[in-house]
């Protein structure tokens, strides 16, 4: 994540989604830099939207809040009009077209889990929209993306991509100089939206290693 008053490309992030046989699983490093600097070492970079999404961001902190405070209320007026929950095509499709009016700094992964099933997708800064298994976005992308490549399979399950996730985080915060200081993961399952705990990620880590 970076400040887009000191660079031009969005660079300073690592972030993954996985789409699973019973959900999704979202997960991304914690360092906010602002060029060489490190800014913040606690970054949120995983945002809940509803109960059944979740929405990751790489670019510019003012740019990814505001994009994720008119995400959600958007969401929610939608339940309130509709009485039912938004699917994710058209949570996605909403994203995409406040980006598309208003072009933001910020990449973004959109998804969850609704009566279609799982699914994910990736939201450029001018509203592009592409839906796909698995994304990683940022700078440390192209480590993370050896990893997922590598390990992920049809039928994967929740559990398996928390620790495909770890794996991919961790492959970039090791290579990228703008990724680090921890890790955040969400899942979204039918049983609604989960953060993992920094002692369970942790744990996983140990095993990891």
């Amino acid at each position: 994540m970076s400040n887009k008053n000191t660079m031009d490309t969005l660079e300073g992030t690592t972030t993954v989604g996985i789409t699973c046989e019973d959900g999704v699983v979202f997960a991304s490093e914690r360092r906010a830099s602002m060029g060489n600097l490190v800014a913040h070492k606690v970054a949120e970079k995983i945002f809940k939207i509803d109960d059944h999404i979740v929405a990751t961001i790489a670019g510019s902190v003012a740019d990814a809040q505001s994009l994720m405070k008119v995400i959600s209320a958007e969401v929610s007026l939608y339940k309130m009009r509709n009485g039912e929950d938004i699917s994710i095509e058209s949570a996605s499709a909403l994203a995409s077209n406040i980006l598309h009016s208003s072009p933001l700094y910020v990449q973004t992964l959109l998804g969850g889990i609704d009566e279609n099933g799982a699914s994910i997708y990736s939201l450029d800064p001018a509203g592009g929209m592409i839906k796909d298994s698995f994304i990683s976005t940022g700078s440390g992308s192209m480590f993370s993306y050896g990893v997922l490549e590598d390990r992920i399979k049809e039928g994967i399950t929740v559990e398996e991509g928390i620790d495909v996730a770890i794996r991919a985080i961790k492959s970039a915060m090791e290579r990228d100089t703008f990724s680090g200081n921890g890790i955040l993961l969400a899942t979204v399952t039918d049983k609604g939206v989960q953060m993992l705990s920094k002692e369970a990620i942790d744990a996983k880590l140990k095993e990891i290693s």
